[in-house]
């Protein structure tokens, strides 16, 4: 689950805490919230910055049935 965190000090800093954005996708995720909230003074990136991103795909076979009758044209295995 992708969150952003922020905690904001009684001196107007900003800390952004990003979790669950797994590689360089999060600079992408919180670059309009940087650019409104002002100059980034410190940027520590964490493991998940430096993680690959898994894809996974779904494929799906489907089989026809053949029935007895249809199979009469095919030769036999001997």
């Amino acid at each position: 689950m992708e969150t952003l965190e922020f905690i904001i000090y009684p001196d107007g800093r900003v800390e952004e805490r990003v979790t669950g954005i797994v590689g360089s996708s999060c600079a992408e995720v919180t670059a309009a919230i940087e650019a409104k909230l002002g100059i980034v003074a410190h940027r520590e990136l964490t493991s998940e910055n430096f993680a690959q991103q898994q894809f996974t795909s779904q494929s799906t076979t489907q089989f026809d049935r053949v029935s007895d009758m249809d199979a009469s044209s095919f030769s036999q295995w001997q």
